[in-house]
């Protein structure tokens, strides 16, 4: 179990990180034809600067989940990534949910395998 956690562990790191650097270097192509209300949305969070937070924050937790440090904390910090890629998706742009529902899953796989180290935590 411990292998294939692994390998869960750095192909979620690798997809975290890609995601985050394409915030910052635009290397994936954006859809030709979006919807008006996702062109508002994403202008939105460019011209706050969100999008640059939320990139350095996948970058960082990417390379985190690699090198395996602190991955119990960035599994929490991402899970607010998460949820809010599934709200996007499921408000705005169903049919392209696919990815991001894989990276939630693999998230909650992240939290899952952690979950020792919330003990203390959740202990109240």
């Amino acid at each position: 179990m411990n292998k294939l956690l692994t390998v869960v562990r750095i192909i979620f790191g690798l997809l975290i990180a890609i995601f985050g650097a394409n915030k910052f270097l635009n290397f994936m192509p954006a859809p030709e034809e979006l919807p008006e209300a996702i062109l508002n949305y994403m202008t939105a969070f460019i011209s706050t600067k969100t999008l640059y937070l939320v990139g350095a924050v996948e970058f960082i937790a990417g390379l985190s989940f690699i090198f395996n440090k602190y991955g119990a904390l960035m599994a929490i910090i991402l899970m607010s990534v998460s949820v809010n890629i599934i709200l996007f998706h499921l408000s705005l742009n169903p049919e392209g949910i696919g990815p991001g529902a894989v990276v939630f899953l693999l998230n909650i796989v992240m939290l899952y395998a952690y979950r020792d180290k919330y003990k203390d935590l959740l202990a109240g």
